[in-house]
């Protein structure tokens, strides 16, 4: 599959390996695929990114990205549905990491010892999957970083939603990108 990836793509997959190593992750999440898309200039995704107004707000989207891997990677969702239980996680957070320290309840440290071999945990694996997908589905020979950008936006999780609460959603990147939905250049 990664041989169908284009220079842009394959550099988001780089990107999203050096943030792992960077946070001490010891899994690429889909979280440090969006990352590295944020990253990108110059870029169909970039370009999608940059049209839906995200330019303004990339700050804010990593912030919350942070918020998510401090909740355990739990979405604002799963969040305010425990909430309606009487599980407050903001306050479980705040208590462990008063314990623990800040982050204690993110991802485990790493336990690789070579730079650049971290595993792609599920939902990394999804969103490369889907990537594929939605090139294919639209007859694209080539994956590039907007069908990673897509796949993000279809696949339920923290990047997803932290997306929609900025105004990046499937259907709003799909518009961008293809206008009417039917082009089908690649």
């Amino acid at each position: 599959m990664f041989e169908r990836f284009t220079k842009d793509a394959r550099d988001v997959v780089k990107e999203a390996v050096a943030h792992t190593e960077r946070t001490g992750a010891a899994r690429v999440g889909a979280e440090h695929l969006l990352l590295a898309l944020l990253d990108r200039e110059g870029s169909r995704a970039s370009f999608a990114l940059t049209a839906l107004g995200l330019d303004e707000r990339r700050e804010p989207v990593r912030k919350a990205l942070e918020r998510a891997r401090r909740r355990g990677g739990l979405t604002q969702a799963e969040t305010d549905a425990l909430a309606e239980l009487g599980i407050d996680v903001p306050e479980i957070v705040a208590r462990v990491e008063e314990t623990h320290g800040p982050g204690a309840l993110s991802t485990e440290p790493s336990r690789s010892r070579w730079r650049g071999h971290r595993p792609f945990d599920r939902a990394a694996k999804d969103v490369l999957t889907g990537a594929l997908r939605t090139a294919t589905a639209r007859g694209h020979r080539h994956i590039g970083d907007e069908h990673l950008l897509l796949a993000l936006t279809a696949r339920p999780g923290v990047p997803a939603e932290v997306l929609a609460d900025h105004g990046v959603t499937h259907a709003s990147v799909t518009r961008v990108l293809y206008g009417d939905g039917t082009a089908k250049a690649g």
